[in-house]
């Protein structure tokens, strides 16, 4: 049963103990496996390919985001998907505003990109209107076998995809 109807004998603000009744709305927490997801990535996928990404030795498919903590202003390193083009990094996050990396880099758009073994400098915008979804295949193809692989699992996964542009410096 998906709601969670208040009891009667359930206390009010007025009686004794001053508790309200525990009340659920539907569709209030996402599905199960978006936290499953979420771990998987966390402990098992992302830490051995941010150090190949920090070692500059990671497929060309995949990029390192470096932003600033909205609370702490301690730096976060991030992987992404491979979308420079030109003077410009594309970035279409898998989960839209939900992201970290996306709060904190609307807090601060000032950012870094890791490509290879170069670091660029960047701001960055958050593109409401664009299409994320297509966006996100032309980087697939432009990152070769291993980039149209991870973009499979990604519109697999993603949720509320969402396109941020990045103006190199």
């Amino acid at each position: 049963m998906p709601f969670k109807a208040a009891r009667d004998e359930a206390p009010t603000r007025g009686s004794r103990d001053g508790r309200l009744p525990i009340v659920t709305v539907p569709n209030s927490r996402p599905s199960g496996s978006v936290p499953f997801q979420r771990m998987l990535e966390k402990y098992l996928l992302n830490p051995p390919n941010k150090l190949a990404l920090r070692l500059g030795i990671a497929p060309k498919a995949f990029a390192l985001l470096e932003t600033k903590g909205r609370r702490t202003g301690v730096l976060r390193y991030t992987a992404v998907g491979n979308g420079l083009d030109g003077s410009v990094f594309w970035l279409v996050a898998e989960h839209g505003q939900r992201c970290d990396y996306v709060k904190n880099l609307v807090a601060d758009p000032n950012i870094r990109v890791k490509v290879r073994r170069r670091w660029y400098n960047g701001t960055a915008t958050v593109l409401t209107d664009d299409d994320a979804l297509a966006r996100r295949q032309l980087l697939d193809q432009s990152n070769g076998l291993v980039g149209r692989a991870d973009g499979v699992i990604f519109r697999a996964s993603a949720s509320k995809p969402l396109t941020i542009r990045v103006d190199l410096i």
